[in-house]
């Protein structure tokens, strides 16, 4: 054993032996008789890493002692770095999250998996918070960083793009990848982090010059850990798939191809999973047929296409592109219910009165024919107006519709209409618009009918199971809002002048629909609505039959996308295996496969968002800096007042240092600042005027001034010109963090919704 093994160990054996007490430094020293400087330097050595590793816990005043042995020992959780100096661990199952410092993470980054010790407990009272420190790093969650590289003569160093990772990664010279200075790149960490080292790795893919649309697209991607391109084996597979549909397969089906059929999607769709059939019946009913791609005859277990559609688990839409799930072979071919060519499709085909009352349902797999594809806008002017094709039966679609979503409501559905944020683009993705789509009885028809197929089926399989024993479903879930969460809603529509119940389940629904009637074309619209979305429990896949509160339905699931959705593929492999009367399989891994699929939804919504964060700064940043916008607070923190500017729902940070004329101080309980001289008042809610003081593209971040700021025109010409100066122009950091509520953390600032597609329920 070496000098330096042979005395950790009898450090360490100090400390075990004198359990329960604690030592500074300076008395291990005095212990050993360490006068020399480099033994002393070996023994602080020797005492971090035994800390490292767990077998020492640093105490206030800079004191150590051994590790107890405790129940604590074994929380796991992933962590939430939302601050450079400290971070939150999130536990499965408990309500508090653990604060941790940043030196105390052991070298663990955002969304790693760590088991750690609790060494305060808050217990939750008192707005005291529960903190601990990492004893042990489980898993890493982010081995690959996006950012910008800076080149150095023997080194180079990657600046993340994301938010929650603070330091650069360290990049040998010989392992930049034919990088420039500058260009955004994906680098893999090959050394982790420690409390006293950075990480280390090498670039594995070049992207592009940063600030280029193309660039930063994949960039969003790779920063979610979203594909961008398909596997060339995944590709090939998809290839040899047959364009012509074998006769037997036809003939094994319920041929529909004589019935009348179309498909109404976004202008620029290029993959159309669902199209509606309509008939009428000698009984004076009409039969309505929801037909979906019939993607599970395609992907078949075991193949390439399966594992790579499980992976992806969900197609993803950024601004300017569509990530398919599928090979666009597949996606934009075969499984595209394109119009005047013949299609597998699974159907659910429901027997209805004209009055919209169910009276008859089949469920199986057909041939069908498109014979028209409408966009939205179309459908739209032909029930307007009552010319072009098919009038009589896309108006008769849409007053059942409207039949469906009144009962919907009755039952006690929640009427949200959250605001779809849409760009106008040049040729180079530069943003030249930014509008809020508005959805119309068009669009509504189609959800309407989605929405039965998806209630219909779910029904169908659960009334299918024989005895207590119920058959394995995917069902989409969404639980009843969480009591504090919706109080805190309450509270904060209060100050606007709203009303919630929260006491009452079945007085919930109601009385959000009226709020949100009530905020209907008033500027705190977008706001209230995304609050009132993210009040609610997130929706998510599982086998338990939960029901979905949103929807008030008893039971849902997802059949009708399959083309960009995992859950579907599922949904319609199980209901054929029931319908060829096999037995419940066993649930656990189709729930495994659930959860996947949450949490894939969940990181391709966020790069959604992330994209169209991108393009409202990106297009805020051409803004003239003399010119004022429109806003309502949306956020209010001791470090400054956050605004969404009303004509492009874009949001912006108004630092506390750029409030002019007095010291403000935070009213954290009503959501205000006030100015201590002036007494004058920015609360939660507030209409204020604003320009732009600065925008940062890589941080996707951007700073703003009130539009009576005294200062705010010079100011404004001294960034302008600044920035003009600068080599690296608005790229420079000016963001501020925006955190999740804990525990004697600021007011939080509501996180943007905006962006989603339709259908997602």
């Amino acid at each position: 054993m070496s000098f330096v093994d042979k005395l950790k160990t009898e450090v360490a054996a100090f400390f075990e032996t004198n359990e329960g007490e604690t030592f500074r430094a300076q008395e291990v020293h005095d212990h050993f008789g360490a006068q020399d400087k480099k033994l002393r330097n070996l023994l602080n050595d020797t005492i971090h890493e035994l800390e490292e590793e767990g077998k020492l816990r640093r105490h206030s005043g800079n004191t150590y002692g051994a590790t107890a042995a405790t129940p604590d020992a074994a929380l796991v959780g992933k962590v939430d770095h939302v601050n450079r100096n400290f971070a939150f661990v999130i536990i499965d199952g408990r309500d508090d999250d653990i604060y941790v410092e940043t030196e105390n993470l052991k070298g663990a980054m955002d969304t790693d998996i760590v088991r750690l010790e609790v060494t305060r407990d808050g217990g939750g009272r008192d707005g005291k918070r529960t903190e601990g420190r990492v004893v042990e790093v489980l898993e890493r969650g982010r081995p690959e960083v996006v950012g910008v590289i800076e080149i150095w003569p023997k080194y180079a160093l990657v600046e993340p793009d994301h938010r929650k990772i603070y330091d650069p990664i360290h990049i040998p010279i010989d392992e930049i990848g034919g990088a420039n200075d500058g260009e955004k790149v994906i680098a893999l960490i090959e050394q982790w982090p420690s409390r006293t080292r950075k990480p280390e790795g090498r670039i594995i893919e070049v992207l592009g010059k940063a600030g280029e649309n193309n660039a930063e697209m994949h960039a969003i991607l790779a920063e979610f850990g979203l594909p961008i391109h398909f596997p060339k084996h995944v590709e090939r597979e998809a290839e040899a798939i047959p364009d012509k549909i074998p006769q037997k397969e036809i003939e094994n089906r319920r041929d529909m191809r004589e019935v009348a059929t179309f498909t109404i999607d976004p202008a620029d769709a290029k993959d159309f999973d669902d199209a509606l059939s309509v008939q009428y019946l000698e009984n004076g009913n009409v039969e309505i047929g929801i037909h979906i791609a019939d993607v599970s005859y395609y992907v078949r277990p075991d193949t390439e296409l399966e594992k790579e559609a499980y992976l992806r688990a969900t197609s993803v839409y950024l601004v300017d592109r569509t990530v398919p799930m599928l090979p666009e072979k597949l996606s934009n071919g075969l499984c595209s219910l394109r119009p005047n060519e013949d299609r597998l499709a699974f159907s659910a085909v429901f027997e209805m009165t004209t009055k919209g009352k169910l009276v008859g349902e089949w469920f199986g797999r057909t041939v069908i024919h498109s014979d028209r594809r409408f966009s939205y806008e179309e459908a739209q002017e032909v029930i307007e107006t009552g010319a072009g094709d098919y009038p009589e039966i896309l108006t008769l679609l849409n007053n059942l519709a409207k039949t469906l979503r009144k009962e919907r409501f009755r039952k006690g559905a929640i009427n949200f209409e959250t605001v779809e944020v849409k760009f106008r683009l040049d040729e180079n993705g530069k943003p030249l618009g930014i509008y809020q789509k508005e959805r119309k009885d068009s669009n509504k028809l189609i959800e309407e009918f989605m929405l039965l197929a998806n209630r219909r089926v779910a029904e169908f399989v659960y009334k299918l199971s024989k005895g207590k024993n119920k058959n394995t479903m995917v069902y989409r879930v969404h639980e009843a809002p969480d009591p504090e969460k919706l109080k805190s809603f309450a509270t904060f529509v209060a100050k606007l002048g709203y009303k919630v119940e929260t006491d009452e389940e079945k007085e919930i629904a109601r009385s959000m629909n009226h709020m949100l009637e009530e905020v209907e074309g008033k500027p705190e619209q977008n706001l209230v609505e995304s609050l009132a979305v993210r009040t609610m429990a997130k929706a998510r896949y599982t086998t338990e039959d939960l029901g979905h509160f949103g929807l008030a339905f008893r039971r849902y699931s997802h059949f009708t996308s399959p083309i960009r959705r995992y859950p579907d593929v599922m949904a319609h492999r199980l209901l054929q295996h029931y319908l060829d009367g096999g037995a419940s399989p066993k649930a656990e891994p189709y729930d495994e496969a659930c959860k996947h699929s949450s949490e894939r939804e969940r990181m391709a919504a966020e790069a959604e968002r992330a994209s169209i964060k991108y393009k409202q700064v990106e297009y805020m940043s051409m803004m003239d800096h003399s010119q004022e916008f429109d806003g309502i607070i949306t956020g209010v923190t001791d470090f400054g007042i956050f605004v969404e500017i009303t004509a492009t729902a874009s949001e912006g940070l108004i630092r506390i240092s750029d409030l002019d004329g007095d010291y403000y101080e935070l009213d954290k309980e009503n959501y205000r600042l006030i100015g201590q001289r002036t007494k004058k008042i920015y609360t939660f809610g507030d209409s204020v005027k604003v320009k732009v003081k600065d925008t940062n593209l890589a941080r996707r971040s951007m700073d703003l001034l009130l539009a009576d700021s005294p200062d705010s025109h010079s100011r404004s010409r001294r960034n302008e010109a600044a920035k003009s100066s600068s080599p690296r122009g608005n790229q420079r950091s000016i963001g501020a963090t925006k955190q999740k509520k804990r525990a004697g953390s600021p007011v939080p600032m509501p996180k943007k919704k905006g962006g989603g597609r339709r259908r997602r329920k």
